[in-house]
């Protein structure tokens, strides 16, 4: 009998989908649906709130321009900038809004520990991609950047998607 419960509540509950991130000297599970879902809950209020319209911090170019052998570093640096930078930084006055940013801080540290392991090197223009990404983000008010950098976290999710292949478990 319980073997056949176990085997029904298996089958009720749905595949949760993780994504391998291939990052040259190794893979690293990511769960992109699930930031994808966290993203989405708070899209809307950083877009409008967004004041600095002309002013963009992360372009698909400079993501597109990574070469493959860094694309571990560039993951690594990205993830110290939104962890260390943008999430301290950002605020909401919706109690759910700032649940779902802690929750993708929390996702991004876990991804950032894995990376670790990954002992990836850095070149010196993957640093400077990064400088620039920073040096863009020191000229704005500090909330303001915050919220602009949350507000472009699609561009990064899509970019980590590219990089990535589904695995289900």
């Amino acid at each position: 009998m319980m073997k056949m419960l176990i085997l029904l509540l298996s089958c009720l509950s749905p595949l949760v989908e993780s994504r391998t991130l291939s990052l040259a000297s190794c893979s690293v599970n990511v769960h992109i649906h699930e930031l994808r879902q966290y993203y989405n809950d708070i899209r809307v209020d950083v877009i409008e709130s967004d004041t600095d319209i002309g002013v963009k911090l992360l372009d698909k170019s400079l993501m597109r321009k990574v070469p493959n052998g860094q694309a571990c570093c560039f993951v690594r640096l990205l993830l110290r900038f939104y962890i260390e930078r943008v999430f301290t930084n950002y605020a909401s006055s919706q109690p759910q809004h700032q649940r779902c940013s802690s929750a993708l801080a929390n996702a991004f540290f876990i991804i950032r520990r894995d990376i670790r392991e990954c002992h990836c090197h850095c070149e010196e223009d993957t640093q400077k991609k990064i400088d620039s990404v920073i040096a863009e983000f020191d000229t704005l008010d500090i909330n303001q950047a915050a919220k602009k950098a949350v507000g472009e976290l699609d561009t990064v999710l899509e970019w980590l998607q590219g990089l990535s292949q589904n695995t289900l478990s």
